[in-house]
């Protein structure tokens, strides 16, 4: 019998549950992109010459060096009359694009959306160009004197000479983490830093995700595309119902990796897209949340560092009065960095926000909980009972250890068995037990803690609390929950 099986049925016998209906919650979730870019040759691909595939190195904080393959555009490929578009061969209506991408020093591309051919501009003839630019750097913002050089247009997300992106990253990030922008505002990190951007396409409605945070919505119905856009320009594809993705080649050394599509019926909905992977929560469990947007005061509070109120030992040493005044401060915290998008519970990582935790204290339970991280070398994590913690980072670009470690913990394994993660920006499914001091752990499926025990990192000469919140840790990144059931053993 496997190994699982017998673990949750020593479970259900404890907790006086007969059945194993959770046994038919699904380990992984199947969202249904495809890749569209095979890490080996441009198969799939159509168009200028400009682009290859280019072998890199990573650099891991583990001290390791992978070598990955990328899609790259050589501007030394440059031919008379090539205009640097390189597309898709197949034609998309409605579709989730995700995608990875790292500019140099006043780079400039492009992502072509439905459009007709690799021969006409994109920006005009296709539905749209979605702006791809370094554009915190000197050819296109004046740093000196705090001066854009170009249209609100024409900057990284917008719909070029349509709907000008958002440009107002400054002094948000959490613990000094601006310096990671290329500057004034935009939400691009700095040349040579790898970037996560998510596209939806649905009908005349187009929305961009970058770095984690919704820089760009726009409604193309609501223009005609005969000069009354922004830009005054005549745009005769804005209303194309189909055609190519690509990207838009300036002559810069711009690569992409980990790009992946989900295509969406003709008949979906902006708003509709995310919640149709809300779940059933499994038998015996108490949901936690599943996107509506009550759960988040009726099931979850703040969590503030202030005074150290973090540390449970603090906190359980308060008085009630105090402990009341404190979480005033740390719900404040919670409403104005914590809110459901897209039927998903997000953390926006800026100044002032922290942790949340659920309100009701907890012993010995079983945890299903879905997360994905929505910036390269992310960060976030689980604190059970108060302490510290099941990690979640970004394992791929920036430790080379998987995520469900209990990272904390000194004398006892501390690394994850495997990596289990997804590519930054997909959705992960937590199963986690815990019951007296041990912890298991399955990430999509994968045990990667196996029956360890976790450790008191507030105080090491004692075991861990006996009884305490769960939380959802702030490490300074944007992140998104969902799907998260509890049980209690």
């Amino acid at each position: 019998m496997d190994g699982k099986i017998l673990f949750l049925m020593g479970a259900a016998a404890v907790s006086g549950c007969c059945c194993l209906c959770e046994n038919s919650y699904p380990e992984t979730i199947e969202e249904g992109f495809v890749p569209l870019f095979n890490g080996k040759d441009l198969t799939g691909w159509t168009g200028s010459q400009m682009y290859g595939v280019e072998t890199i190195e990573v650099k891991l904080n583990n001290g390791t060096v992978k070598k990955e393959n990328v899609l790259a555009c050589f501007p030394d490929r440059k031919v008379q009359g090539d205009r640097g578009n390189l597309l898709t061969e197949k034609e998309y209506r409605n579709f989730i694009l995700r995608f990875e991408f790292v500019m140099p020093e006043n780079g400039n591309n492009g992502l072509g959306i439905r459009t007709p051919s690799a021969d006409v501009d994109a920006a005009y003839h296709g539905m749209c160009e979605l702006q791809l630019l370094d554009d915190g750097g000197s050819w296109y913002y004046d740093g000196s004197n705090k001066v854009d050089k170009l249209k609100p247009y024409q900057y990284t997300g917008s719909i070029y000479g349509v709907v000008p992106s958002l440009r107002d990253n400054v002094d948000k990030q959490i613990w000094g983490k601006d310096k990671n922008f290329t500057g004034g505002g935009s939400y691009v990190r700095k040349p040579g830093m790898w970037n996560f951007e998510e596209v939806k396409v649905i009908g005349s409605e187009i929305e961009v995700y970058l770095n984690g945070y919704l820089i760009t919505k726009g409604d193309m119905s609501k223009f005609r595309g005969d000069g009354d856009t922004p830009d005054g320009k005549k745009h005769p594809g804005l209303h194309n119902a189909k055609g190519h993705i690509g990207w838009l080649g300036h002559g810069h050394h711009v690569m992409w990796k980990n790009i992946r599509i989900k295509e969406l019926p003709d008949d979906a909905k902006m708003g509709a897209v995310c919640p149709k992977q809300k779940m059933a929560a499994p038998c015996g469990f108490t949901t936690y949340f599943d996107g509506c947007p009550e759960q988040l005061k009726t099931m979850w509070k703040g969590v503030t560092t202030e005074e150290k109120f973090d540390n449970p030992i603090i906190r359980q040493a308060a008085t009630p009065a105090k402990r009341a005044a404190m979480q005033a401060i740390a719900d404040k915290g919670r409403d104005e960095h914590w809110h459901v998008r897209n039927g998903n519970l997000f953390f926006d990582g800026y100044k002032g926000g922290y942790s949340l935790a659920t309100i009701k204290d907890l012993g010995d339970f079983e945890l299903w909980a879905d997360w994905r991280t929505l910036s390269i070398t992310g960060d976030s994590g689980l604190y059970l009972r108060g302490s510290p913690q099941v990690q979640i980072w970004d394992a791929h670009n920036q430790w080379g250890i998987g995520s469900g470690g209990l990272y904390n913990n000194q004398k006892n394994p501390h690394d994850a068995l495997a990596i289990a993660d997804r590519p930054v920006g997909d959705w992960n499914r937590f199963h986690v037990i815990m019951r007296g001091e041990k912890v298991t752990v399955w990430l999509n499926g994968v045990l990667v803690v196996d029956n360890v025990t976790l450790e008191n990192y507030w105080d090491r000469k004692q075991a861990i609390f006996p009884k305490e919140q769960l939380e959802l840790q702030c490490h300074g990144d944007p992140t998104e929950w969902r799907n998260v059931f509890i049980k209690e053993l």
